[in-house]
């Protein structure tokens, strides 16, 4: 039972959050990093970037 549990599942998107993840994105942060700073699953910052036509950068 090591997983991360998200107490926010399946929130809609605020208009600030939208904006916070569209500034990350565009400063290049990766996503481990604007999943955090957002409180939000990596899963959903991947799919909402997506749909918002967003590319994340990816740490390797």
């Amino acid at each position: 039972m090591g997983e991360q549990r998200f107490e926010r599942h399946k929130q809609p998107w605020t208009q600030d959050e939208v904006q916070k993840l569209h500034t990350l994105a565009k400063k290049g942060m990766a996503l481990k990093a604007i999943a955090k700073a957002l409180t939000r699953s990596e899963e959903s910052v991947k799919t909402r970037a997506k749909q918002d036509g967003l590319s994340i950068a990816k740490l390797r």
